[in-house]
């Protein structure tokens, strides 16, 4: 890919000398729909991700081309910028549109994006290239943000100029990722730790449904202000800031103030989903994968019952999943709504899962999943040409 890289940038843009840089996707292994309800959840970096080409011209313009993508875009420097339609480049152009109106400056660029993502799949391609915009600019100009500064940006970025309302998950794991490691991250303080992710004899399995999302369209911002509605009816006699901060049992002693069964689900999901992640850390300090399999199961149906973000592609890798005796754990992963489901399989089956899988898939959903293989990574990068 990087060769590729190189000669298709010089090709499009007559520009011999670009700097190479590369932003990974997440998956995130337990603690789903908790991060921008001040809870803990626990991503890693993957193999698969954004690449950059990138140099500075003497034009005094900005130009994206991307390898996936037709949509090409060229702009003079402005003082700001807006989004435009629907276009992959909307994701860049908000970091310099932020990068701009908190006075850092800009000259011409020349960009070449490519990726091994699949974009709408829910392994975050947004955060990849927003943080990797980022990150490739302050390489370039700089700036001298940490990478946590830079996640806290992207995060800005896709709810401002994007118009989707995350938390800072994606894109602090993605900028923030290393290999063999979990992060264990409480998304109100932005206190994390590193976690080995040791799966003994087990892989990570991600399973693509191949049903795209967009969550700006999709119904995650409605849960998002369903769990602010939450939380203002709690704040009427508890003293919370964040729904994460109450626990299971006074949740379901202070319910009635929700005054909904269906706000009582979505919060009943999000309080005991945090509860699972500090179990799933513990497991996996203590080298007990069964245990955090297991998790990944009721994590799964809590997703499913209370919080109603699943749907039945997904659904039915996590029904196969379980039937399969050497997978030992498996979730969707991402906001759902499609997108993927990771699990745990022993890694001598692994070529057998994914047959076996992908038969039951098409038989009920009518196409084939896609599947692959990856550890934990390292996060956003420059890579030598």
């Amino acid at each position: 890919m990087i060769e590729l890289l190189f000669k298709e940038f010089r090709k499009r843009f007559r520009n011999d000398a670009p700097q190479l840089f590369f932003c990974p996707g997440r998956v995130n292994l337990i603690g789903e729909h908790i991060d921008y309800n001040g809870g803990q959840v626990m991503p890693c970096a993957i193999s698969k991700g954004t690449y950059l080409a990138i140099a500075k011209n003497t034009d005094k313009k900005i130009r994206f081309s991307s390898f996936d993508f037709p949509d090409k875009a060229e702009l003079q420097i402005q003082t700001s910028y807006s989004k435009t339609g629907k276009q992959w480049f909307n994701y860049p152009l908000g970091v310099l549109d932020y990068l701009i109106r908190n006075g850092n400056e800009l000259s011409g660029l020349d960009m070449l994006f490519a990726g091994d993502l699949p974009v709408g799949a829910g392994l975050s391609s947004s955060a990849s290239i927003e943080v990797l915009t980022i990150y490739a600019l302050d390489e370039l100009f700089g700036y001298n943000r940490s990478k946590t500064e830079m996640a806290l940006a992207a995060k800005k970025v896709e709810n401002d100029f994007i118009g989707v309302s995350c938390g800072i998950m994606d894109q602090f794991a993605v900028a923030m990722g290393q290999k063999n490691k979990a992060i264990l991250l409480n998304c109100d303080t932005l206190k994390y730790e590193y976690i080995p992710f040791e799966t003994k004899g087990y892989s990570l399995v991600i399973i693509n449904t191949n049903k795209q999302r967009a969550l700006s369209e999709s119904k995650y911002n409605e849960r998002f202000a369903e769990c602010g509605a939450v939380l203002k009816s709690l704040k009427k006699e508890l003293q919370i800031e964040k729904l994460c901060d109450i626990d299971p049992g006074a949740f379901e002693k202070y319910k009635h103030l929700t005054g909904s069964e269906v706000l009582v689900k979505r919060a009943r999901h999000v309080i005991t989903e945090n509860e699972r992640v500090a179990k799933a850390s513990s497991a996996l300090k203590s080298g007990n994968i069964s245990m955090f399999g297991s998790l990944m199961f009721d994590s799964h149906q809590s997703l499913k019952e209370w919080y109603e973000v699943s749907g039945i592609e997904l659904d039915t890798i996590v029904e196969f999943a379980r039937s399969y005796n050497e997978c030992i754990g498996a979730r969707m992963t991402g906001a759902g709504f499609g997108g993927c489901a990771i699990a745990l399989v022993q890694k001598e089956y692994v070529n057998d899962f994914e047959e076996k899988l992908i038969s039951f898939y098409k038989s009920r959903i009518g196409y084939e999943a896609s599947v692959f293989i990856s550890g934990a990574e390292d996060g956003v990068r420059s890579l030598k040409v």
